[in-house]
């Protein structure tokens, strides 16, 4: 995999880049949808094309135990599994192991806990996360790490950040000793933990940095810490990490929360935010957020988003989209889902094309200071 910088802003940290993989190539900086179980919650391979992705996630946590990584390797991977045969990016299943599951035990070997689906007990190590993801196929693949919450106290998380060192260690190792399964590349992302104390952040830098090859995930934060908090420790993350490998910002977050985080050199995310807040009514347009379910809009027949680059945003009702969420018709879903991956996607191409045309500085000023006055954003 290489990464190849390409622009940046001259007043800020933002910029643009290529990274190529055996998948094809990613214009950053770019937004990546939550695919947890494999698929993008009601969306087709081609729509997520048509909305602009260029990459999504897949769930080591969440493949491993449905539909199992036997099956997914009888396939012949994950790109073949969903038919996407463009980049996938695989979390290392830790943070879901740490949120979602019932744990029994977290030591240095690796995270005992209790299935959420059934109660069964399961074991994760570092080296069971990369046996899945080496199974999955993925072109990028997350290293296992301890994600400690936002309200951990200073202890807590300098355990968190060495343990994560530890188990980085023990990734590096297995991937040496296990090539790869189905005839191209995959590259590991080691994962910068330390909350938002600069000085644990820098020594996760400096730890984690020699085994990064071509990307750094910056992990830990949208996990409960405040907001202006978890930006100026982005902000001092622009400062110690590596200009020439991509920044992934995991787990953000809202469209202004992008835009200052492009401010400050990161380069991918993710979230669920565009298509769990889709199929609860909650879509993103140029206006800002609408509650579709609302009341008002029972009468409403002007379009969505006049203004959105996808055809459902300027074809569609709001009165018929409010109809189809009241009756429970999945079609609401997909609109709902499908224009606000398209305004993500959207906006993170507006975010490129103003920093290769030297004007995003003013431009994402701009922006920020509308979406102040838009609900939601």
């Amino acid at each position: 995999m290489k990464f190849t910088l390409l622009n940046s802003d001259t007043n800020t940290s933002a910029r643009t880049g290529i990274l190529e993989t055996d998948h094809g190539s990613i214009q950053t900086p770019i937004f990546m949808p939550v695919g947890t179980v494999g698929a993008v919650k009601t969306m087709a391979p081609h729509e997520l094309e048509g909305v602009g992705s260029q990459i999504i996630l897949g769930n080591t946590y969440h493949l491993y135990l449905r539909p199992g990584t036997d099956v997914i390797h009888e396939a012949g991977g994950l790109h073949k599994f969903n038919s996407w045969d463009k980049p996938i990016l695989t979390d290392s299943g830790g943070f879901q192991v740490f949120s979602l599951a019932k744990l029994n035990k977290i030591n240095d070997d690796g995270v005992e806990f209790q299935s959420h689906l059934d109660g069964s007990r399961h074991m994760f190590t570092p080296e069971f996360s990369m046996e899945i993801q080496r199974n999955l196929g993925a072109d990028i693949i997350m290293a296992f790490d301890e994600c400690p919450p936002g309200d951990s106290e200073f202890k807590t998380v300098k355990n968190a950040v060495e343990r994560t060192t530890r188990w980085m260690k023990r990734c590096s190792v297995w991937l040496h000793e296990n090539p790869e399964l189905y005839g191209f590349g995959q590259t590991v992302f080691p994962i910068i933990q330390g909350s938002v104390n600069h000085e644990l952040r820098q020594k996760s830098v400096e730890e984690l940095i020699p085994y990064s090859s071509c990307g750094l995930g910056i992990g830990g934060l949208a996990v409960g810490e405040e907001k202006n908090a978890m930006m100026d420790t982005v902000e001092f993350c622009d400062t110690v990490l590596p200009k020439d490998q991509p920044r992934y910002l995991m787990g953000v977050g809202k469209p202004s929360d992008l835009v200052q985080a492009v401010r400050r050199g990161v380069d991918m995310f993710d979230c669920v935010m565009p298509t769990r807040n889709g199929r609860n009514g909650h879509i993103f347009t140029s206006d800002g957020v609408i509650n579709i379910k609302n009341e008002k809009f029972k009468h409403d027949f002007s379009s969505l988003d006049p203004n959105s680059s996808h055809g459902w945003g300027r074809s569609f009702s709001k009165s018929y989209v409010r109809h189809l969420f009241n009756i429970n018709e999945v079609l609401g879903l997909r609109i709902a889902s499908t224009l606000n991956l398209s305004y993500y996607l959207d906006l993170m191409a507006s975010m490129r094309q103003q920093i290769n045309e030297g004007n995003f500085d003013a431009w994402s000023k701009s922006l920020l200071s509308e979406m102040r006055d838009q609900k939601g954003m």
